[in-house]
């Protein structure tokens, strides 16, 4: 999975922000605010990568157990799905 939207991840005063360009400036009204797991994520998926990647860059990073990790990352897919940012 990749990212199809073009957005611009931003760190702001220690929040990271996604920031829409291009035509989906024009599509996407607001700005989106991600944690920093979900900043980790994004930046993961400026690239094709598998959800296995994703939960394993999560366990790599983060003193998580798989499950917790699964559960993390699958909700944040999902979302991107459910916003159009992901297909």
């Amino acid at each position: 999975m990749k990212i199809n939207k073009e957005f611009v991840l931003r760190e702001i005063a220690g929040d990271y922000i996604l920031v829409p360009v291009g035509n989906t400036a024009m599509e996407f009204n607001g700005l989106i605010t991600l944690n920093e797991v979900s900043a980790l994520l994004w930046e993961k998926m400026q690239n094709e990568v598998s959800l296995e990647q994703l939960i394993d860059a999560v366990l790599e990073e983060y003193e998580v157990d798989r499950t917790t990790a699964t559960q993390d990352v699958e909700e944040f897919v999902d979302r991107l799905k459910e916003t159009k940012i992901l297909d």
